[in-house]
């Protein structure tokens, strides 16, 4: 039913934005979701795309963040696939394999007003692919935007509990961030319950910078080998778990069904928390101060983050491709486009000049937005299923991972467990990539 009623609204779509044309205008669909704030600024950034070319109408077909992918797989199975869309860069070999991307190489290399050379390389990596190796050969698409997960403090919080602010460029050692925890978690009105904590860390989110900065991975170089029961993983992962059952520095798991930690850093409630670049326009009228600081270091000593992305591909089928392509690249990469966006506050700049602009602009906060710069081009890392053609042995991991986060598990038992559970779907997805190359 629901490849039924979704493919035919965006049939209704494409057959305008793939197919026909009217009233002398070329159309074009664009489907892209977003949180509210990102979905009026790119609705807003069309518009200045149309001004800019007035001989072409852009409909735009929005979605919730969670309904998304549902919706653009109905879309492609029911061959009405937008001339224009947003993507997770973990879909491009099977959407390239599969006829659903177009190579747009010369379209964006080639392209008048845009200097491609401006854009995030890492960011222009993620959506290549040359049949074999993702992040090498043709370009399928363009970066929608990098978004480096940075690692934010309460600046308020520190100040008021008397404890030095941290050092932007020198991490805590894994020793010297359970010590700051423990100074900032407690019972404020001395009713005997915790009231405010040092953090509040979702394990999907947040356990990947722990992981690789204490020398262990999720896969192996060659990416067909799953490396969970490495003996750092599960170190590392005993650490994270530690800090809510052990140190008691996290909220419960009762505490936070009472109220979310996202929403207790809200409240100001949490020390440390994750940040976003995505979260900026949510987080400027905070009722405390909140700044940015390099992840923690395990054993390597080395600061580590993940850098997320969305890509905007063109269909295969669309029958506009250049102002298409014109299209995703002016959302991607135009100066003009890239300025909009980031006067909402709602994403990093793509375009490097105007990177470096936003991130010396005192008047935007958090103050230390060079941290979201350095994850892009020092220490910033994929995430694993960027590497593979599913992602469903990644999920795998964190489907059964609660009863660690509990302590009613050792992550020693948990990833001897999990190992050959998610080996198994990992040769599924490279026996299933095979088949697709034949």
């Amino acid at each position: 039913m629901l490849v039924v009623v979704v493919g035919g609204v965006l049939g209704a779509c494409s057959s305008e934005g793939s197919g026909g044309d009217s009233g002398g205008k070329v159309n074009l669909t664009f489907m892209f979701s977003g949180q509210p704030q990102e979905q009026t600024a790119y609705k807003n950034v069309v518009k200045k795309f149309e001004e800019a070319n007035p001989d072409v109408k852009v409909k735009t077909v929005v979605t919730a963040g969670d309904q998304y992918d549902t919706k653009l797989q109905a879309a492609i199975a029911g061959n009405s696939v937008p001339d224009v869309f947003f993507y997770n860069p973990g879909n491009l070999k099977a959407y390239v394999n599969a006829g659903v991307l177009k190579d747009i190489t010369e379209l964006v290399e080639n392209a008048e007003g845009v200097d491609l050379t401006k854009v995030w390389e890492t960011g222009i990596n993620k959506y290549r692919y040359d049949g074999e190796v993702a992040g090498q050969g043709a370009i399928y698409g363009v970066p929608k935007d990098l978004g480096p997960f940075a690692f934010g403090y309460n600046k308020t919080m520190f100040e008021e509990a008397g404890v030095p602010l941290p050092d932007p460029d020198k991490p805590y050692t894994l020793e010297e961030f359970l010590e700051v925890n423990k100074q900032l978690t407690k019972d404020k009105d001395g009713d005997g319950k915790l009231d405010q904590w040092g953090t509040g860390l979702n394990v999907n989110w947040s356990l990947q910078p722990f992981v690789w900065s204490n020398g262990a991975d999720w896969l192996d170089e060659t990416n067909t080998k799953v490396t969970v029961d490495d003996p750092k993983f599960a170190e590392a992962l005993q650490y994270f778990a530690d800090l809510q059952n052990v140190h008691k520095v996290t909220p419960s798991v009762a505490e936070g069904q009472t109220l979310d930690t996202y929403q207790r850093w809200m409240q100001g409630q949490i020390g440390f928390f994750p940040v976003g670049p995505w979260d900026m326009g949510a987080y400027k009228d905070l009722k405390f101060e909140y700044d940015l600081l390099p992840w923690p270091v395990g054993s390597t000593g080395e600061t580590k983050a993940w850098i997320g992305s969305l890509g905007i591909g063109v269909s295969e089928k669309t029958k506009h491709a250049e102002l298409a392509a014109e299209l995703a690249l002016y959302l991607s990469a135009d100066e003009e486009g890239q300025q909009a966006l980031v006067d909402q506050q709602v994403q990093l700049p793509n375009n490097t000049d105007v990177a470096a602009e936003w991130a010396a602009d005192d008047s935007i906060k958090p103050a230390n937005k060079e941290e979201f710069l350095q994850i892009i081009e020092t220490h910033g890392r994929d995430l694993p299923t960027n590497f593979t053609y599913t992602g469903e042995w990644y999920d795998e991991f964190f489907k059964n991972i609660q009863p660690v986060i509990d302590g009613k598990k050792t992550a020693e038992e948990y990833v001897k467990e999990a190992q050959p559970k998610m080996q198994k779907l990992l040769d599924k997805a490279i026996e299933q990539e095979e088949k697709a190359k034949n």
